[in-house]
């Protein structure tokens, strides 16, 4: 604890001798719904909490809904008092922030490592996923790919306008899946990959993509699996932040246009042995037909964590290479679960169907909960779709069905933890009724 103290210490003081004008840095971590809550700290206090000093932020700010308010959630939030909990800072995550007014740095925190985890908080979850399969043996490698859209800074009666091209006054006039936008959006996304890489994280491919002003970003294969969802949580709040520093408004929105591709998250993950060998490559590959079956088993039962909110239910099944089943295949992104072609040492699943506003630590955490699955059961999976285009399992496409297909399901409630299960579907629930709560429009064009 020492050794960690004096590590954290000397992170912190560095970082004030390289950053003498930031006077204070938020603390930052991802709540249910995937967004980030915390506290900005004067710099000279930081540096007593890496020395040691405990670091306290109420326990039911993990539970917040979308909007931020709180539910009630069996005993939590009206009935427990409202106690703080330990967190405590996450090395290595010390950077400065750029696209604010002043200067600021930023500082991940998490309950994971400390003596009472918050057994819902995100981070945590993934954290013993990965404790569980590191002691079977298992070491995950993982990749995240995010996609996006830029929209005009300022929405017109709330609705987002296509980014402005700056070689053209159509906002149709933009060339899709063309080297060419990247050209034209350049300063933007220069920006991006650039503060994205001060923050630590590696970006390694930029995409234009079929939407009219969506891109997609490559992070790096890591052997950390916590590490590589802290780089796709904190490149979304970098990325918002330096869209609107250029005038732009970055959003991971599953489905903003009914006409237009949406948004996805795509997850890469091989699994290899203490001696780095890659477990899904052994024996005529037949492990890696296991995961697939185990992941396509328990998909449709997370589909709260893939698809977490009602926009993100949009998403699925109305356009380019969007399920509608949980499949599988080679090469083949109408596939759920995609086995891309690779040499055995990099053989691996990407996992397609999660929304690029998800929470990174739970999707990561469910799809290894059914890799590990899959591997314990050792079952076949279903025809692949290159063999079967009809090939598939059913899977809910609405919140409440796919909250109640969540809870009930035993693997789940055990991999994820029972606790978790249950707070983040009552989570998703509450969130999804009080989005009903609300007459539209088109309510009053139909049924006045």
């Amino acid at each position: 604890m020492k050794s960690h103290s004096s590590t954290l210490l000397a992170e912190v003081r560095t970082f004030r001798q390289n950053h003498p004008d930031v006077r204070y840095v938020d603390l930052i971590a991802l709540d249910i719904p995937g967004r980030f809550y915390g506290k900005r700290y004067p710099v000279e206090m930081l540096e007593k909490v890496a020395a040691g000093s405990p670091l306290k932020l109420p326990q039911n700010a993990v539970l917040l809904g979308a909007q931020g308010g709180l539910f009630k959630i069996g005993d939590y939030c009206f009935h427990d008092g409202d106690p703080d909990a330990n967190r405590r800072l996450v090395p290595g995550t010390l950077k400065p922030v750029s696209w604010e007014a002043q200067p600021l740095g930023q500082m991940l925190i998490t309950s994971d490592g400390t003596e009472a985890p918050i057994e819902f908080e995100p981070r945590e979850v993934l954290a013993k996923v990965l404790e569980r399969l590191h002691r079977k043996g298992i070491h995950p490698v993982v990749a995240f790919e995010l996609e996006f859209y830029l929209f005009d800074k300022k929405l017109n009666d709330g609705l987002p306008q296509f980014a402005r091209d700056p070689l053209s006054d159509d906002p149709d006039d933009q060339p899709t899946l063309h080297i060419e936008r990247l050209s034209r959006f350049a300063p933007v996304l220069d920006d991006m990959v650039q503060t994205a890489q001060t923050q630590g994280i590696d970006i390694t491919v930029v995409t234009a993509e079929l939407g009219p002003g969506q891109f997609e970003i490559n992070f790096g294969h890591l052997d950390d699996g916590l590490r590589a969802a802290d780089w796709a949580a904190l490149f979304c709040r970098s990325t918002r932040g330096v869209a609107l520093k250029h005038g732009y408004r970055a959003s991971f929105m599953a489905k903003p246009y009914l006409q237009h591709p949406g948004s996805g998250m795509h997850v890469h993950v091989s699994l290899y042995d203490a001696a780095g060998n890659n477990l899904l490559a052994a024996h005529q590959q037949q492990p890696l037909r296991h995961a697939v079956a185990g992941c396509l088993a328990l998909l449709p039962h997370c589909m709260p964590i893939f698809s977490p909110n009602h926009n993100a239910f949009r998403r699925l099944g109305g356009t380019v290479n969007a399920a509608t089943k949980a499949c599988w295949g080679y090469e083949d992104r109408d596939a759920c679960v995609r086995i891309p072609e690779s040499d055995p040492r990099n053989l691996r699943i990407e996992h397609r169907l999660a929304s690029a506003d998800a929470n990174p630590y739970l999707v990561l955490a469910a799809i290894l909960v059914g890799l590990e699955h899959g591997l314990d059961a050792a079952q076949e999976p279903i025809a692949p779709l290159n063999e079967d285009r009809t090939s598939g399992h059913d899977f809910p496409l609405e919140m409440l069905e796919a909250v109640r297909a969540m809870q009930q399901q035993p693997v789940l409630r055990e991999g994820l933890g029972a606790e978790f299960v249950d707070v983040y579907c009552e989570n998703k629930r509450q969130d999804h009724l009080a989005f009903q709560q609300e007459i539209n429009a088109r309510e009053y064009r139909w049924y006045l």
